[in-house]
């Protein structure tokens, strides 16, 4: 264990003292929302990142210890365990170069190698490697075995290479040497399949091209083998892009016979030995590398999919509250008419109704009558619109209605209502409102989700969301981890109250589960509401453990102990009660009084349970009880009379909403339903290496149109304000002004040896079109 925490400590840039008392918390069955908040004198001040990269290093290396421990005592049932070998075993900390370690003692299937050796061979492929002045033709005569399939000197010789062939290329510290290599120098390249043209035309821009292996960005990497596995391109990864002579040796095929210290001579051997080395790099390692190596960019690639997934969606989930006001919900429709739906502060739903402005009822007079009356009716603050088909049609019968109802006080807003479909016909809807159509669900979400986005989005599969990067390319299990731990830590950062958390939002909540949400909902309903946090512990299976990890994050709002409306823990409590004795005070009033509590000497009421970063945090929270770290609500005003792609023309600006950073740019909606994509290099004047340095889902933000392709359904734009609309004569020279301010040199088409880059400014280049329009699905 001592080994573990050092290296995770290294890595992380920490104490190993702080690692080891993370390890001992989890393995107690802590949450990393519970430690990040409540154990800072335990670990040091680890905070919720440092600790789920410490959980996921602990996993890793535990499987590798797991491992390394099946491969040794293999290893020594086979009585090949040598000293040098158990010390490599021991000492390596990548699970690949364990397996290439154990790979030549790993039971495999016979082969040719091994059927040679069973016939005697190896001796004369050992002769002739250690002494190429043999002739092999006049030593193979010795080793003639018909019964074993070796009746002449070719299959004899043949059977010996075999036997070169795989003992090179189990060598652990020759393949090491190729795998950096290849990783190193290498570049994947793609062409189209034969006759695919046509069919795989949304794959023109790959069907000729390379990059460099440790170079290509994630989307491209995606783009590749999504192509590949539709049968559209082909890949391969080339050894030596740099040489230009393909009949030229590979540098591959030199690096081993470096490793092996052969240098032809003109000995008789060395034709013979140069052609086994030239088949062990081209049969055996480069196929092998090759598999291997593209596994390991589609892994690379993935890592940075679901994190620009998992940072998008922590940038939704913690998306400014309009807060607990009486919302219209509106999802738009056509020919089924905008599903209307009214929730009070709490969300509970008031009323609903279906109204049909548009083609072909042209109902519009009435909607307008509908809409207003409902809103009288419920005395309406807020309005929700759906940011679907006719939104902005929607939204201009909504200010037609406003302007025809003065005496109307209510705020429209477009919400963003990616997901709200899945929740409609999902399960947990249909327990929610067993009575109501599934299409009026969701005009409730959309209401819902301007009142508190985080309460509403969580009821939702976080995939679902649609703020990712091609999302249904990777690993599903490792995207759910990843976007599982991103919901829990926005949910117990922001806090819940007990007495209206719906079961989704409790399920998250560190130390709770569907069953204990289930549980608390239901002696909610039986028994009313908590009257304080203690009361919890009387909720069916909520035992000790539980109910420490989860109190914190549990409010209780007006009820009998006012700590239980802050982030204070219950075990902190007579701290507070101490505070408050020691200066003649009730624990009202130390609440809110930031005058007092930032008088106060922290240090003083520091003892061995509570050290000073928890009582730091205490006096805060005392100061702003149930604070929430979420933004001020704003809303993005989208230009009147701009409704549709039509409507777009160079050089307007507008005012969007970021739906969606990916790791080309960023997507915004700017009100004609179709988002439009500010690449990296036209997000700020300066270099911009994350797009999320500038901009995150959410924000609103200004921007300018570059160019409209209404017959691709793509939008270019820029917030790089001052810069000129390109001219169609001009966009080559754009294109090449973005590759020079991003400094992107890996994108190269096979055809030329400095080929176009990723388009800047114009945004419509054909590098990252094909990103566009995955990221989109």
């Amino acid at each position: 264990m001592s080994s573990i925490s050092q290296q995770i400590a290294t890595e992380l840039a920490v104490n190993a003292q702080q690692v080891q008392a993370a390890i001992a918390l989890l393995d107690e069955g802590a949450t990393v929302p519970f430690i990040a908040r409540y154990r800072k004198e335990v670990t040091g001040g680890l905070d919720d990142t440092q600790l789920r990269n410490l959980a996921q290093r602990l996993t890793y290396l535990r499987e590798l210890n797991d491992r390394r421990e099946v491969i040794l005592a293999s290893i020594r049932d086979q009585e090949k365990l040598t000293p040098e070998l158990e010390k490599a075993i021991l000492a390596t900390q990548s699970k690949t170069e364990l397996e290439d370690l154990y790979l030549p003692y790993k039971p495999k299937r016979r082969t040719k190698g091994q059927i040679a050796i069973e016939a005697g061979l190896e001796p004369l492929a050992d002769t002739l490697l250690q002494d190429p002045t043999q002739d092999p033709e006049a030593l193979a005569g010795e080793y003639l075995n018909a019964d074993a399939g070796f009746a002449d000197s070719k299959a004899v010789l043949e059977g010996a290479r075999f036997i070169l062939m795989e003992r090179f290329a189990e060598d652990a510290a020759l393949l090491k040497k190729v795998r950096d290599y290849l990783w190193n120098n290498g570049e994947i390249a793609s062409t189209v399949a034969n006759g695919k043209e046509q069919e795989g035309a949304k794959y023109r821009d790959y069907f000729a091209f390379s990059e460099a292996l440790k170079k290509i960005p994630s989307h491209r990497a995606l783009a590749l083998f999504r192509g590949r596995n539709e049968g559209i391109l082909q890949l391969k990864l080339d050894a030596d892009p740099q040489q230009e002579d393909p009949k030229a040796r590979s540098y591959g095929e030199q690096l081993v016979a470096d490793h092996l210290g052969f240098a032809p001579a003109g000995r008789a051997a060395d034709a013979w030995l140069q052609q086994t080395i030239q088949w062990t790099w081209r049969i055996k390692l480069l196929l092998h590398m090759e598999t291997e190596l593209f596994g390991t960019v589609r892994e690379r690639a993935e890592a940075d999919a679901i994190k620009i997934f998992a940072n998008n969606l922590k940038d939704l989930l913690m998306a400014a509250p309009a807060g607990a006001k009486t919302t219209m919900g509106l999802d738009p429709g056509v020919r089924t008419g905008i599903k209307v739906a009214v929730v009070d502060s709490t969300g509970k739903v008031l009323g609903t109704n279906t109204v049909f402005p548009f083609q072909p009822q042209n109902q519009v007079d009435k909607a307008m009558r509908t809409l207003a009356g409902m809103c009288k009716q419920h005395k309406v603050e807020l309005i929700a619109i759906g940011n679907g088909t006719h939104s902005r049609e929607t939204d201009k019968l909504v200010s037609d209605m406003l302007k025809a109802n003065s005496d109307l006080k209510v705020n429209k807003v477009i919400v963003n209502e990616a997901g709200a479909s899945v929740y409609s016909a999902s399960e947990l809807a249909a327990q929610e409102f067993p009575d109501l159509d599934v299409s009026l669900r969701g005009a409730v979400s959309i209401a819902r989700r301007l009142q508190d986005p985080l309460a509403e989005l969580v009821k939702i599969e976080p995939k679902s969301i649609g703020v990712g990067q091609y999302q249904h390319d990777v690993s599903q299990a490792q995207l759910a981890q990843s976007l599982d731990a991103v919901v829990e830590d926005c949910v117990n950062a922001v806090g819940v109250d007990a007495n209206t958390a719906s079961v989704a939002l409790l399920a998250r909540v560190a130390g709770l589960n569907k069953t204990l949400a289930q549980n608390i909902v239901a002696h909610r309903d039986s028994n009313g509401r908590f009257a304080n946090r203690k009361a919890l512990l009387d909720v069916a299976r909520m035992g000790p453990k539980s109910f420490e990890q989860a109190a914190g994050f549990m409010r209780i709002m007006d009820g009998d102990q006012p700590l239980d409306r802050s982030a204070v823990h219950p075990e902190a409590y007579p701290l507070v009660e101490k505070i408050a004795a020691d200066h003649n005070k009730q624990v009202t009033e130390l609440i809110g009084d930031g005058q007092f509590l930032r008088g106060l000497n922290a240090q003083s009421y520091t003892d061995e349970k509570f050290g000073l970063p928890t009582v730091r945090d205490i006096l805060r929270e005392l100061d702003k009880p149930g604070r929430d770290p979420r933004p001020e609500f704003k809303t993005a005003t989208f230009k009147e009379g701009v409704d549709t792609l039509q409507d777009l023309r160079p050089g307007m600006t507008l005012e969007g909403v970021v739906s969606n950073v990916a790791a080309f740019g960023a997507f915004v909606d700017i009100g004609v339903h179709q988002d439009g994509l500010v690449h990296v290099s036209a997000l700020s004047n300066n270099f911009v290496s994350d797009p999320r340095e500038v901009v995150k889902a959410g924000d609103i933000v200004k921007v300018k149109v570059l160019e409209v392709d209404v017959q691709r359904k793509r939008i270019s734009l820029t917030m790089r304000l001052q810069d000129e609309t390109p001219a169609p004569s001009a966009k080559k020279a754009e294109v090449a002004k973005g590759k020079a301010r991003q400094g992107d040199k890996g994108h190269k088409p096979r055809s030329t040896t400095k080929g176009p880059q990723p388009a800047a400014n114009s945004a419509m280049g054909s590098a990252f079109a094909e990103a566009f329009a995955k990221a989109k699905k």
